[in-house]
């Protein structure tokens, strides 16, 4: 049965827990990760690696697509599983605030070894858990918006929930900015965990609340479901593997790809720290990087949408997104180098943008280098590709400014300098000239007449 068109007031109310994720994500990846590396001067390696393997949970999303496909609970494919990654995602966001601080007096005490060795494998655990919960929510929330709209309204409704998701991200950063005022010059680790715990505690019941709204009664028992046994024309696994590997443009894109999402994330570890440790920023004056960001990043998914793509194409659009990047590192590094904090918040907004701006083109190049008959092994290696780079980036950012940090009294420069911040973004920027560069040897010309002729062969055979 084909999903009826949705309504936008059913689309805004799915919307709401996109948003209620975005805003997790500042809580999870924005603000305890500038509390970790500035205030509680934990190693970047260490807060790297760990944000690393949240990003590398993204590979079970293959198998939690397939569990809620097959396994219903209470009758429903989509939403139980939901309910319960987002659970458990809240609830270990909540248990990773004293984790932190626990962590932070460990480190500092170097004759308990023991002792530190086991709070950083639950850290590490917890860590991992918590990309498990998101995996658990997000896969089948994307299973039940594909289970309830059709092809044609589908980039549409997707459009919107992205975007939401950016507003989500923001509401996170401006309230974090307007709750935590308080902290502003506080030292006090006590102090510091109390009023970030009380505030995540807020955060956790907005977030499951938001959920509950948004995803009651979305799941109809008529719905068809998108099982690949219930498709005429699916492509068992090898032969899927067969079509990937026809063509050399798919690992083309697939390095394109990486270079450009580790181009976006490289300095996500660090960029809050990088306000506090060289601006002087607060942590509730640090919340308006990521506000500005997102803002930067709403405007550019929509503006390239219904602006840029329709007039330049879906190439030249992701290669002007890699132009912006790199005008962005330079913004960044400029900001530093003159200890402007208003050029460094007006930086980040053009790194949002160039972010929305990229991410729409590379979506869309991303469906066109896809195949329908093998649209599930095509989707898995792009997610797979981006899940990795994310990870790539966390552990890289981190590694690279635990590197300056060491090699900086080496090079004459006094600690808490900007050189450690610097080589995160001058790195950050050759990955985006990288990419800018491999985009010039994409052609969708050549992909399509290789996966065509091999996808020929694959018929034939059947």
């Amino acid at each position: 049965m084909t999903a009826r068109l949705l309504p936008l007031h059913t689309v805004l109310r799915l919307g709401l827990f996109q948003s209620s994720v975005g805003a997790m994500a500042y809580v999870f990846s924005g603000l305890l990760n500038r509390v970790m590396l500035s205030e509680l001067a934990l190693p970047g390696l260490l807060v790297g690696s760990v944000l690393a393997i949240e990003q590398i949970m993204a590979l079970s999303r293959v198998l939690f697509g397939q569990v809620s496909d097959r396994f219903a609970i209470l009758g429903c494919h989509r939403v139980p599983y939901i309910w319960v990654g987002t659970t458990l995602f809240s609830l270990l966001s909540l248990l990773s605030v004293p984790l932190i601080f626990r962590l932070s007096e460990v480190t500092s005490n170097t004759s308990k070894s023991a002792t530190l060795a086991v709070i950083i494998i639950t850290f590490a655990g917890l860590f991992a858990l918590y990309g498990l919960g998101i995996s658990m929510a997000t896969t089948p929330f994307l299973a039940l918006v594909i289970d309830r709209t059709n092809e044609e309204e589908r980039p549409q409704v997707v459009g919107i929930l992205w975007c939401m998701l950016s507003i989500g991200l923001i509401i996170g950063a401006i309230s974090g900015e307007l709750s935590l005022r308080g902290l502003d010059g506080v030292i006090d680790s006590a102090v510091l965990e109390a009023s970030l715990f009380s505030y995540v505690q807020r955060v956790v019941a907005v977030v499951m609340l938001l959920t509950l709204i948004g995803t009651w009664g979305q799941e109809e028992a008529h719905l068809t479901h998108s099982r690949s046994e219930d498709r005429e024309d699916s492509l068992s696994l090898t032969e899927s593997w067969r079509l990937i590997q026809s063509s050399g443009q798919v690992f083309v894109f697939a390095v394109f790809l990486l270079l450009f999402t580790l181009s976006l994330f490289l300095q996500d570890p660090v960029l809050e720290s990088y306000g506090a440790e060289i601006f002087g920023m607060s942590i509730s004056q640090t919340s308006r990087l990521t506000a500005n960001w997102g803002i930067g990043v709403l405007i550019g998914l929509s503006g390239a949408g219904f602006l840029i793509v329709p007039r330049i194409g879906k190439l030249a659009t992701a290669r002007f997104g890699c132009w912006l990047v790199i005008s962005s590192m330079l913004l960044l590094i400029t900001s530093g180098c003159l200890r402007n904090s208003a050029l460094l918040l007006s930086s980040t907004f053009v790194f949002g943008l160039a972010s929305g701006i990229g991410t729409n083109g590379v979506l869309c190049l991303m469906l066109d280098f896809t195949l329908s008959q093998a649209a599930g092994a095509f989707v898995g290696l792009w997610g797979l590709t981006q899940a990795l780079s994310r990870a790539l980036g966390k552990l890289l950012g981190g590694l690279l400014l635990s590197l300056g940090r060491l090699i900086e009294p080496d090079l004459g420069f006094s600690n808490s300098s900007l050189l450690p911040f610097l080589l995160v973004l001058v790195v950050e920027g050759l990955i985006a000239i990288a990419a800018l560069l491999v985009s010039f040897q994409l052609s969708m010309k050549t992909f399509r007449e290789d996966t065509s002729g091999m996808l020929s062969q694959v018929l034939e055979l059947e």
